[in-house]
């Protein structure tokens, strides 16, 4: 039974998903891949045509547009999904690989609460948000001394402590900076962590750093702004913003809220 679609559609298809892999190319940047978008936004059945081959592959079309570009998110089990458990194993932290989980996920959303820190702006296609590695590493320190409080200021927890408890407690008692011989910031310092998560965002096109002030400063990207609403209606994503560890000075909305209210 024809289905409508010809090779040269299917074609098209996969050639803007591969696009969307790409993280730093823009339509704006390409004639084809402006082409390709503007007929996912014109014609219907090339769009569920896209879907079907980003499904494929394991994958999951988030937003298509002239800003963004093709965004994609991998599914479970995709070749394409970076895990949270690889990602830790490839610093140099050596506490618990559970705890690093836990510990690296706070840096990130950390990230995306500064990037984001009112409702209006994840809602705003035309806003660009800021973060610095000394931000975020204070953000996350200041959650370390709130959840600190709230253990009563307990310095041996159990062995069996929930992953969080352990995590902040690592990241607390980790140096903030440190050089090494050749001057460089020390990798298992926590500001050393967040560097190199900002240049991993960096990489797949969701930050673009501006200038070295801070420990290294970024600007957001469309792409980032995507995924960082998807992150917002993600369970995982709003246990952690239940336990009050984010706290934006200046911010009066959270991304909890932006959950509901553009989701």
């Amino acid at each position: 039974m024809s289905t409508g679609h010809s090779s040269a559609d299917a074609e098209a298809a996969a050639r803007l998903v591969s696009f969307g892999m790409r993280p730093k190319l823009l339509p704006g940047r390409d004639v084809v891949y402006g082409e390709l978008v503007r007929r996912y936004g014109e014609d219907s059945a090339f769009k569920q045509l896209t879907h079907a081959v980003a499904a494929g592959l394991g994958l999951m079309v988030l937003e298509v547009s002239t800003q963004a570009g093709a965004v994609l998110a991998a599914t479970d089990e995709s070749i394409f999904e970076i895990k949270m458990d690889t990602y830790a194993r490839q610093s140099k932290i050596r506490e618990r690989r559970d705890t690093e989980k836990v510990l690296h996920g706070l840096i990130h959303l950390a990230t995306a609460a500064l990037g984001y820190p009112r409702p209006d702006d994840l809602a705003n296609d035309t806003y660009i948000g800021r973060v610095s590695v000394e931000q975020v590493d204070g953000v996350v320190r200041e959650a370390c001394r709130i959840l600190d409080e709230r253990a009563g200021g307990n310095k041996d927890p159990l062995a069996d402590a929930p992953e969080l408890e352990q995590a902040w407690r690592a990241y607390a008692r980790r140096p903030a900076a440190a050089a090494t011989k050749d001057g460089r910031l020390a990798s298992d310092t926590t500001r050393g962590m967040v560097a190199r998560a900002l240049r991993f965002l960096s990489e797949q096109g969701f930050l673009v750093q501006v200038s070295g002030e801070q420990g290294g400063t970024y600007r957001t990207t469309p792409r980032y702004q995507v995924q960082v609403r998807e992150l917002a209606a993600d369970a995982a994503f709003d246990e952690l913003l239940t336990l009050g560890v984010v706290s934006v000075p200046g911010g009066e909305g959270s991304l909890r809220a932006t959950a509901s209210d553009t989701l």
